[in-house]
């Protein structure tokens, strides 16, 4: 079976344009969640084992955290991390190449207990860090959106392209999370107008991986972590909502690809069109390799208050596949791959 090391180690050797990035100063939002965990790992891998000199900020609410998190990173050391909140005014006083902004709540629990926050740190802590990328002159940003900025589709079918855009029911705590990512898209756009910025964006579908944090509320996650336990997998619904589906290495690639090879000013899907599934199909799944069943349970009120009422999100790949990427693990393999990680 694979180790989390040597995949990491496989990722950060991976075709994107690494001489862009050699030489640079890249600060990272978000460094401690799921994808952003990942990501700075295999920046720092392709340092050490490529020579690349890339300078690393991290920016996170808590110190303590981000320590605890890359407590395995022999190398976290090289990292300069800045302890705030990027709702806050930012000052940096090092010359800035790159923004990856990952930040941002990203499970219904949250959207539900920090509706205030979740909202705010698409909205003013986009605005800060495109001011951010504005004074440093030459600065690309990649703002990390969400698939789920296209809103409810009648015909669900079919593929969305990054045209795409549907029906939103605002009066929902999940809207929060939605309509923060449409604005900070929105001011992406304003700024490159007015300020001349240079930014692109990645809309995630819905991600996994072996770097996911156990209090994460997503249902994905949730059968991953009954997976882990040997536990039947609880489905709170009949599971037809049809969504795309990546592994978090896959995520990775395609971020450094849009940040690389992205055309400014534009937005691409991350995913894959062969990993689109039906809730009821996922769970059937992560019980199939952990040789469990699935069972059906209540969804909690809370959970219920920030989850999402789209039937279908399916994203088309199709313009980030036309940046030469391609994505290297099958669902199956990823999620074996993610199950077996957390049980070791």
């Amino acid at each position: 079976m694979f180790h989390t090391i040597s995949e990491i180690e496989t990722c950060a050797k991976w075709w994107v344009d690494w001489e862009m990035l050699h030489n640079k100063t890249l600060l990272i939002t978000g460094a401690t969640g799921l994808v952003g965990k990942y990501l700075l790992c295999v920046l720092l891998a392709h340092n050490r084992i490529y020579g690349g000199n890339m300078k690393f900020l991290a920016m996170g609410r808590n110190r303590q955290k981000f320590y605890q998190r890359f407590k395995e990173v022999e190398d976290i050391e090289n990292v300069i991390f800045y302890e705030q909140d990027i709702c806050d005014s930012i000052q940096i006083n090092v010359p800035i190449d790159f923004i990856i902004h990952l930040a941002s709540n990203a499970h219904p629990r949250l959207y539900a207990l920090e509706p205030i926050a979740t909202e705010m740190t698409n909205i003013l802590g986009t605005n800060n860090l495109l001011k951010l990328a504005a004074e440093n002159k030459g600065c690309r940003i990649l703002f990390a959106s969400s698939g789920d900025i296209y809103g409810d589709q009648t015909d669900h079918s079919s593929y969305l392209s990054e045209d795409d855009c549907g029906y939103i029911n605002c009066n929902t705590l999940r809207a929060g999370y939605i309509e923060g990512k449409r604005a900070g898209e929105a001011l992406c756009n304003a700024y490159k107008e007015e300020r001349g910025v240079d930014f692109v964006i990645a809309r995630l579908c819905r991600i996994y991986g072996f770097t996911m944090q156990i209090d994460d509320s997503k249902a994905i996650s949730q059968f991953i972590l009954n997976a882990v336990k040997n536990e039947d997998i609880v489905l709170k619904s009949a599971g037809n909502q049809t969504f795309s589906y990546l592994y978090v290495f896959d995520v990775v690639t395609a971020i450094l690809t849009i940040l690389t090879k992205g055309v400014s000013g534009n937005a691409y899907n991350v995913a894959d069109n062969n990993q689109t599934v039906s809730l009821k199909e996922l769970a059937e799944m992560i019980a199939e390799i952990s040789h469990v069943k699935v069972i059906y349970g209540e969804e909690y009120a809370l959970q219920k208050k920030g989850a999402s009422s789209f039937q279908n999100v399916r994203l088309s790949s199709k313009k980030l596949l036309d940046l030469g990427w391609e994505p290297q693990f099958s669902m199956m393999e990823g999620l074996q791959r993610t199950i077996y990680a957390l049980r070791n």
